[in-house]
């Protein structure tokens, strides 16, 4: 099935590109919060994907030891960053040819997934496609750079015969927020394919690669099996917010095609976007250490084990989520109706319209509570 061509530049509104963009989603889901709030036992918030766990001692006392630095970072990154980027990707990403000079570290990875488009120069009469049920930035990016966004199923190609524009960025996202769909070898190998056909930018957004729970292989875009050989035309997206529980230090990365992160560099040091070089040390020493990724892994893993069976008991059921930090859940009705009644218990979960018009009838269910809050939505959502 393929996605036609909608919402091109001439449709937006006279106030100029950015008056286009959508609210912000997350206002929307106050009152559900402020509901939840009020339940005698205070609010499970299993809403926002946001790290509750400690950041781990070797980060911080990387951060600490570089805390004295008087002089300007440099934008590209350190070597030793660099060089924890391209071992970590091949010790943890099955990429074994990651060259250190095309990484740029990156103000976390939501930064970079919302000026992307920008910062290749797209604009007008340019497509960015982007997965149907998706983390809403990649849409927001694209009419950032005033290009048209074109949301196509995870995997898919697009029909461009619909429409009009040239396809100048394709994001994909495995595991995918909000659903946890892993795109495996062969799919992406398609799409690397088909882009290159036409000319685009594959960006992949693997923020969440490492949180695998029933799927054995999550490729990269920069796996040899899934690029052929070459980095040409290919960016890996990541960020640590999540494996190494970083989201306040706001670092991530992006490394692939050298001659699209030199372009990246480029405009960058022109606009001045660099990471603090405290963090920079920070990330590499949270690359560097694996120990940790292992000890948060399994606490996701014993709160999703908990989640899925009172979901299950409160109605709703989870066909998918092989990976990542959320559960897709559905009761086959209005998200909005879901979350409502669970607000009622005291848990706040995200609706799945924030995601697209695909998702109106699931929430996102987020694994990123403590222990304790897990156990009492795990109360709340069982029957007696």
């Amino acid at each position: 099935m393929a996605a036609a061509l909608s919402g091109t530049p001439d449709d937006q509104p006279s106030g100029g590109r950015w008056s286009a963009l959508p609210d912000f989603p997350w206002d929307a889901l106050v009152p559900a919060g402020e509901r939840a709030r009020a339940h005698p036992g205070g609010i499970v918030d299993l809403s926002v994907g946001t790290p509750v766990d400690p950041t781990p001692a070797v980060v911080q006392e990387a951060l600490r030891r570089a805390a004295d630095a008087p002089g300007y970072p440099a934008v590209v990154g350190t070597p030793a960053l660099r060089e924890a980027v391209a071992a970590w990707a091949a010790r943890s990403r099955g990429v074994p040819d990651l060259d250190p000079a095309a990484v740029l570290p990156t103000v976390g990875s939501k930064e970079l997934v919302a000026w992307l488009p920008t910062l290749l120069g797209l604009g007008p009469g340019d497509v960015v496609v982007h997965p149907a049920v998706a983390y809403p930035t990649y849409d927001v990016g694209a009419r950032l750079a005033g290009a048209t966004p074109l949301p196509v199923p995870a995997g898919e190609l697009p029909d461009l015969r619909a429409g009009t524009g040239r396809v100048r960025l394709v994001w994909v996202n495995s595991p995918s927020n909000p659903t946890g769909e892993v795109l495996d070898a062969g799919r992406l190998r398609e799409v690397v394919r088909w882009a290159r056909s036409v000319g685009a930018v594959v960006a992949s957004d693997e923020c969440y690669a490492e949180l695998a729970w029933d799927v054995d292989d999550v490729p990269s875009v920069l796996d040899p099996r899934v690029c052929e050989g070459g980095h040409e035309g290919l960016l890996l997206v990541s960020s640590l917010s999540k494996r190494s529980n970083l989201a306040g230090y706001r670092g991530g990365f992006v490394a692939g095609d050298p001659a699209l992160v030199a372009a990246l560099v480029a405009v960058r040091k022109h606009a001045g976007m660099i990471v603090p070089a405290p963090v920079q040390a920070a990330v590499a020493a949270a690359l560097g250490d694996d120990a940790h990724v292992a000890e948060q892994r399994e606490r996701y893993r014993r709160r999703r084990e908990a989640l899925l069976p009172a979901l299950d008991a409160a109605g709703l059921s989870v066909p998918g989520s092989p990976a990542g930090l959320y559960l897709w859940a559905t009761r086959g009705e209005d998200a909005w109706a879901t979350v409502a009644d669970l607000a009622e218990r005291g848990v706040l979960v995200a609706p799945g319209s924030f995601y697209g018009p695909l998702g109106a009838r699931w929430v996102r269910v987020a694994l990123t509570a403590s222990d304790e809050r897990v156990r009492a939505g795990v109360t709340r959502l069982t029957p007696p």
